[in-house]
């Protein structure tokens, strides 16, 4: 059994190359596995499930044609694409999930997230996260005309540019002890997650003799990240662009 993860590939017409990789990726390599979790971030930003343009409907019709196939696909949301809902869904035919979800692969509890809740050093960003994940202030936003909203959008890139140059990597980074009470509270000892866009496997402490994975997955801004789960073993890798 063969299961995928990916991330923070922030899609985008301003970055046509990895569009071109990912929908390669969905019509080859993931057609093969029994799974794909994308947890977080698929998009630089999700303005709301109305909008159809050319980069929405070609990444939707890629979904849609690899879980038509038979492969069961999953999405976890990310501090860019919270605004996915149910018709981004029905369209894809892909599960959505909560922020944490603890899965079973080979026999192991494996938890799966994001990755931006556990970042709770980062005061200013929590408290945004929180801001707009309130119900009503999404269901306003996406009443809005399409071209507000993508106006606001832009803003919130630039804004949150601009902020995380000023900040200290430590305090972008997960807080370890956050990390490890998830884990126990789950009862999992492999986490996987993106959104520090830092690639690495962590030894974690979770008590003074058991000792678990954290998982963090790449972006896919200089090449594809993808960690292929198979039979117990992982591995996480990279894929190249199509073209230069």
């Amino acid at each position: 059994m063969t299961t995928l993860f990916i991330s923070d590939l922030h899609l985008d017409d301003r970055r046509p190359q990895i569009t071109e990789l990912f929908l390669h990726f969905l019509a080859t390599e993931a057609r093969q596995a029994d799974a794909l979790y994308i947890l977080g971030d698929l998009f630089e930003f999700w303005s709301g499930d109305d909008i159809s343009n050319p980069l929405n409907d070609s990444v939707q019709d890629g979904l849609k044609a690899l879980t038509a196939s038979g492969v069961k696909c999953f999405l976890v949301k990310g501090n860019r694409d919270f605004l996915v809902s149910k018709r981004f869904a029905k369209r894809t035919g892909m599960t959505i999930l909560g922020d944490y979800t603890a899965i079973n692969l080979d026999g192991q509890n494996v938890l799966i997230a994001h990755g931006d809740t556990f970042c709770t050093l980062d005061e200013k960003y929590q408290a945004f996260r929180t801001a707009v994940n309130i119900p009503w202030r999404q269901k306003l936003f996406t009443a809005l005309p399409i071209f507000v909203r993508e106006a606001i959008a832009d803003k919130i890139r630039g804004k949150s540019k601009a902020g995380n140059q000023q900040k200290s990597m430590n305090i972008m980074d997960v807080t370890e002890s956050e990390v490890i009470n998830k884990m126990l509270e789950f009862k999992c000892d492999t986490l996987i997650h993106g959104h520090t866009h830092k690639p690495n496997i962590h030894d974690v402490a979770l008590s003074a003799n058991k000792q678990g994975k954290r998982i963090v997955l790449g972006d896919w801004f200089d090449q594809g990240s993808v960690l292929v789960w198979n039979e117990g073993k992982y591995d996480l890798q990279q894929r190249a662009f199509l073209t230069k």
